[in-house]
């Protein structure tokens, strides 16, 4: 796999040992949960949910162990009033590891307040890509929700290798979607449950009208982010360049949920790359973060000025 020789460098193929896809990290927290349920019942969900996306293979793709895409879930818990179902915010997580160095850049930062599902302890975390929805919609909301984010999460990593890497993984996580659990209070999988959901997020990164998305992760991330280690001028002019195709994207499709997507957990990236650029690049980045970042504007000025 194209990964393993930009991280690690060429080995012997019969020394690649075969490796589910994520190293994930799930934790659960219940503060806001009633105390009146047993906290045991969230420590077999936590191993389950851990279990579930470390232990599944995703894809046919061969990962070596070191391969895998480090990422973290942390699911917030809240109690309603019926018995054994929750809702909760869900955060995730992942980074990338950057060509010769010992840095891991974020690639993935993004919180999900649709949580809503079913759950007794000791329950089974069943998921079938091909068949989501059930006639419990409760109970698969929440497999359906961590195998979305998990391709998710392998898709948007193996964009940033090689160009339009990710497609076979969005396709995935847009049949979970054309699939999804349905029922009361379940929401994120459909066009009109907001602007900010899991609908459009996967929508926006499969048309082809936001086709440019998938070469701005890459250039970001192979042509930019993995070279700084040898060229630094020629990596800040890349990331110029990304500025450049980030702020066309923008112009082209304004309000897009997915570049919001991308800004979220790179602001500090971004300071770093531009704070020793030469005074016109700063200005020009700082110009455009600001614009383009509205979230952390006062931040760009701040540390850009």
């Amino acid at each position: 796999m194209y990964k393993y020789f930009l991280v690690i460098g060429c080995v012997f193929w019969m020394n690649v040992i075969k490796a589910q896809e994520l190293r994930a990290r799930v934790t659960v927290i219940t503060t806001r949960v009633s105390n009146n349920i047993n906290k045991n019942t969230f420590q077999t969900l936590q191993s389950s949910l851990n279990n579930f996306l470390n232990n599944r293979k995703w894809t046919s793709e061969t990962y070596a162990v070191n391969e895998r895409i480090e990422c973290n879930f942390l699911l917030n818990l809240e109690s309603t009033d019926e018995i054994n179902v929750y809702s909760a915010s869900l955060t995730i997580q992942s980074a990338r590891p950057i060509f010769n160095t010992n840095y891991i850049s974020p690639i993935i930062n993004f919180k999900d307040d649709n949580i809503y599902f079913k759950y007794q302890e000791f329950q089974q975390l069943d998921f079938n890509e091909n068949r989501v929805a059930g006639n419990d919609g409760l109970t698969s909301n929440l497999t359906a929700i961590f195998a979305y984010y998990a391709y998710m999460i392998i898709g948007i990593d193996a964009a940033s290798f090689s160009s339009h890497g990710g497609d076979p993984y969005f396709q995935k996580v847009q049949n979970i979607v054309n699939n999804a659990p349905d029922g009361r209070n379940i929401s994120g999988w459909k066009s009109f449950d907001g602007i900010r959901n899991r609908y459009w997020l996967v929508t926006n990164i499969t048309d082809t009208r936001y086709g440019a998305i998938h070469d701005i992760y890459y250039a970001y991330y192979r042509s930019a982010m993995d070279i700084f280690y040898q060229d630094e001028k020629a990596a800040r002019a890349e990331m110029m360049n990304v500025l450049n195709l980030l702020d066309q994207f923008n112009s082209d499709n304004p309000n897009t949920m997915v570049l919001q997507f991308f800004f979220q957990g790179k602001a500090t990236e971004w300071i770093k790359i531009f704070s020793k650029a030469s005074p016109p690049d700063k200005a020009t980045a700082l110009e455009m973060l600001t614009r383009l970042d509205i979230t952390n504007a006062g931040k760009y000025k701040e540390e850009l000025k």
